[in-house]
């Protein structure tokens, strides 16, 4: 059944408006870590996605196959013909999942000790793990025919691990933009729904907190997508990649953090917001460092921190912790 965008808007409003968290940052800073969160310590997080069929250079295969001269155009050039041709979406058909046991994958985590796993839901490339009503681009319409998502909820919950979810969303605003600089299956016109859509040039730097700020129309459907996420699957962590620190987030990171709170209260589950870099107010959901791979780790030295690189071609960029009236700073370089 197709959504009804304008009708879920108010659907959110309303659940914030008659809800204990409202979206400004004074009353989100009421969130409290879980006691389970804080006292569960490993968790499982999966890459998995449809960028699993090429299984090369990474899981950015769907921008950087677009991007001429790189490994992965070439690769593609050689394997799957002209990007005309054959294109990222062409990858949909072979994206089967046949093997996929999500019991199976229960029984290992919960034997390797974790408490909690945490798929990726949607990853850069636009394509979705679970059934959706927002986009025909999802593995219940297309690729294995089913909500894999769903699958993953019933089999970790009933091993007592808790189900949480990744979004990665924000990036497709840029994500499969190279496409358009040469013949490709990439090109105008666009419209939303598009499984390539927008397609936006890429920000020079990806840290540049006003360059290249999504529409409101791209915006509305970012919110509704982690909506129907957390309507769907109750998850008890929500995990957000960087660029969702770009200026342009801010009104409705404050929305969907109000909504999901609320929707936390309502079950009685105590919930929480992962995040990167600066794009919540501190206290109001939980800060990531990715990798952990913090060097001589400790925040309340009042030292620098160096990072190692995440993306090649990233310009420098700083995130601040201002902890007990001390400013601490975390570095990473690329």
């Amino acid at each position: 059944m197709k959504l009804d965008k304008n009708e879920y808007l108010k659907h959110i409003d309303a659940t914030i408006a008659n809800g204990k968290y409202q979206d400004n940052w004074n009353s989100l800073r009421q969130f409290k870590v879980p006691d389970w969160y804080q006292n569960a310590k490993f968790g499982i997080f999966i890459h998995w996605g449809l960028y699993s069929v090429p299984a090369y250079d990474s899981e950015w295969y769907s921008r950087n196959m677009y991007i001429q001269g790189s490994k992965a155009y070439d690769h593609h050039l050689e394997v799957y013909g002209p990007h005309k041709d054959f294109g990222y979406k062409d990858f949909i058909p072979m994206f089967k999942a046949e093997k996929f046991d999500a019991d199976e994958w229960a029984t290992l985590f919960k034997q390797s000790g974790a408490r909690y796993v945490m798929p990726v839901a949607e990853h850069h490339d636009g394509f979705q793990m679970y059934r959706s009503s927002i986009s025909h681009y999802n593995t219940y319409e297309m690729g294995p025919k089913r909500d894999l998502l769903a699958e993953m909820k019933t089999a970790y919950e009933k091993q007592d691990l808790k189900l949480c979810v990744s979004s990665h969303r924000a990036e497709h605003w840029f994500f499969m933009s190279h496409g358009k600089e040469f013949e490709s299956d990439v090109h105008e016109p666009l419209e939303q729904g598009d499984f390539y859509w927008p397609a936006m040039p890429e920000p020079k730097d990806h840290f540049d907190l006003y360059d290249c700020p999504p529409s409101q129309a791209f915006l509305e459907d970012w919110l509704i997508r982690c909506c129907e996420l957390v309507d769907q699957y109750q998850p008890r962590v929500f995990y957000f990649d960087w660029w969702i620190q770009n200026a342009a987030f801010k009104p409705y990171l404050k929305k969907f953090c109000a909504y999901y709170y609320n929707k936390g209260e309502e079950w009685g589950t105590p919930v929480a917001i992962n995040y990167k870099h600066d794009a919540f107010m501190f206290g109001s959901a939980v800060p990531d460092v990715e990798r952990g791979n913090l060097l001589n780790s400790n925040l309340t030295s009042g030292k620098r921190i160096q990072l190692s690189p995440k993306i090649p071609g990233v310009t420098r960029k700083v995130m601040c912790i201002k902890r007990r009236g001390r400013l601490y700073e975390i570095l990473s370089t690329s």
